[in-house]
C-alpha cells in the first residue's frame, strides 16, 4: 500500500459514485413531473421517490461482502453495466408500478458506497483513512448534480430524456472506471466464509453506528428527494427554481464530506458526532415550526399577525443542516475505519444498509404524515424526535461511558 495513498484510484471512484449518486436521486426531480401526469397523492409521491433508495439499502451488505471478496474494482464496474438497463428502461414507463419496479432495479446504485469506501481506504494509511472516505463520500453531491441537470433536461426535452442521458453515463463512467483504477489490494478472495465476514454482527457498537447513520444519511437521502417537491408546494416555485433551490441542501452534503472526515481525524469522530447531533437538533427545531397566523384580542381590538419562516432563513437553515450531515457521514465512517479496519466491507455494508433503509422509510413517512395532518413541516417534526433520540443514545454509551453497549465503564 502506498504509504501516501493513490490519488488517482480516489478521483475516479468518487467520481463513479458522483454518477451514482446522481442517478439514484433521479425521481427526486422527475417525480414531479410524472406525479402530475399520474395523479398521485403524497402518499404515492413518497413511495415512488422512495423505492430506489430501498434496493440500495438491501443491497449495500451483499455489496459489501462482495467488495472484501472480489474487490472493488471488479463489482463497481459490473454495477455500473448492469445498472444502466432499468434506468434506460424508465423512460417507457407509463403506470405506478411499471416505476416502482424500475425504481427497484435501478436502485441497486445506491449500494455502491459500500463497494467504494473500503475499495479507496485500502489505498490509504490509517491516519489518512477518515479524509479518503470523506472525500469518496462527497460523491453525494451527485445529489445536487441531478438537481442541476434533470430540471434543465425536463424544461427542455421532457422528463423521458433524463433517464435515457443518466443510462448513457452510466455508461461512460464504466468506461472511464476501468481504465483509470486498480486492483483492490485488500480483496480476501473466495477463502473468507461469509459466516465468518459476518460475525462482526455481534459487535453491539455496529448497531450503535446504525443508528446514527440512518439519521445523518438516511435523513440526507430523504430530503434530498423530498426538497423540491416541498419547494413547489410550500413556498409556490416552479420545478426549476425549486431544484436550485434544494441544491442548498444536497450540495454542501456532498461537498463538505471530505472536511468531516479531516475533522475526524483531527479531533476524533466522538467530538464530530456529538456537535452534528446538537446542530442538527437545533437546525430542525426551528424547521419545524409551521407557518401559523394568530389573532389576539386586545382592548382595542383584534390584532392579527403571522409567523413562519421567510424563505430566504428557511434555506440558510437547510444549508447548515446539510453541513453537518455531511460531517455525520463521515465521522460514522471514522468510527468505522478506526474500528473495523479488517471488516470494512462487511460493517460499511451493515451500517449502509440501515442508513439506506432509514432514506427508504423516511419519504414514505413523510407522505403518510403529510396525508394526515397536512403540514409540510410535520417532515422536519419527525425528524426532530430521532435527532433527540441519537442524542440520547450519544451521551448515554459515549459521554458518560454507560455500559448499556457492552462496554466496560474506564475510571
Amino acid at each position: 500500500m502506498p504509504g501516501n495513498g493513490n490519488l488517482p484510484v480516489l478521483f475516479i471512484t468518487t467520481f463513479a459514485f458522483t454518477i451514482c449518486f446522481a442517478v439514484w436521486m433521479m425521481f427526486g426531480v422527475v417525480g414531479i413531473p410524472i406525479r402530475g401526469e399520474l395523479g398521485l397523492d403524497s402518499t404515492e409521491f413518497g413511495l415512488l421517490t422512495a423505492t430506489p433508495i430501498l434496493t440500495g439499502a438491501l443491497f449495500r451488505l451483499p455489496l459489501g461482502l462482495w467488495t472484501d471478496r472480489f474487490g472493488g474494482r471488479i463489482v463497481m464496474m459490473v454495477l455500473l453495466v448492469v445498472c444502466a438497463v432499468p434506468v434506460w428502461f424508465a423512460a417507457t414507463a407509463t403506470a405506478l408500478w411499471q416505476f416502482l419496479l424500475l425504481g427497484l432495479a435501478l436502485g441497486v446504485l445506491g449500494a455502491s458506497f459500500s463497494v467504494g469506501t473500503p475499495y479507496v481506504s485500502r489505498f490509504f494509511p490509517r491516519e489518512k483513512r477518515g479524509f479518503a472516505m470523506g472525500f469518496f463520500g462527497a460523491g453525494t453531491i451527485g445529489a445536487a448534480v441531478n438537481m442541476f441537470i434533470a430540471p434543465f433536461i425536463i424544461t427542455h426535452f421532457g422528463w423521458e430524456m433524463v433517464p435515457r442521458v443518466y443510462a448513457v453515463a452510466l455508461l461512460g463512467t464504466a468506461m472511464l472506471f476501468w481504465i483509470f483504477s486498480a486492483p483492490d489490494p485488500g480483496a480476501s478472495g473466495p477463502a473468507t466464509p461469509i459466516r465468518q465476514q459476518l460475525a462482526v454482527l455481534k459487535d453491539p457498537r455496529v448497531w450503535k453506528y446504525c443508528q446514527y447513520y440512518s439519521i445523518v444519511f438516511g435523513g440526507f437521502t430523504a430530503l434530498s428527494t423530498w426538497m423540491p417537491q416541498y419547494f413547489t408546494s410550500e413556498y409556490g416555485f416552479a420545478i426549476t427554481q425549486a431544484s436550485l433551490l434544494a441544491a442548498a441542501f444536497a450540495l454542501p452534503g456532498g461537498a463538505f464530506r471530505a472536511l468531516g472526515g479531516w475533522l475526524s481525524d483531527r479531533f476524533g469522530a466522538h467530538a464530530v458526532t456529538w456537535s452534528v447531533l446538537w446542530i442538527s437538533w437545533i437546525c430542525l427545531f426551528l424547521l419545524s415550526y409551521p407557518q401559523t397566523e394568530l389573532a389576539i384580542r386586545t382592548l382595542d381590538g383584534v390584532v392579527s399577525f403571522r409567523i413562519a419562516l421567510p424563505i430566504w432563513l428557511f434555506t440558510v437553515l437547510l444549508f447548515v443542516l446539510g453541513i453537518v450531515f455531511a460531517f455525520g457521514m463521515a465521522s460514522t465512517f471514522k468510527y468505522i475505519g478506526d474500528e473495523f479496519p479488517d471488516n470494512m466491507g462487511a460493517v460499511s455494508g451493515i451500517v449502509g444498509l440501515a442508513g439506506g433503509l432509514g432514506g427508504f422509510l423516511l419519504p414514505i413517512m413523510f407522505g403518510v404524515l403529510l396525508d394526515w395532518f397536512a403540514i409540510n413541516s410535520i417532515i422536519f417534526m419527525l425528524m426532530y424526535g430521532i435527532v433527540a433520540v441519537s442524542l440520547v443514545l450519544n451521551y448515554l454509551t459515549e459521554v458518560r461511558r454507560a455500559p448499556v453497549m457492552g462496554e466496560e465503564r474506564s475510571e
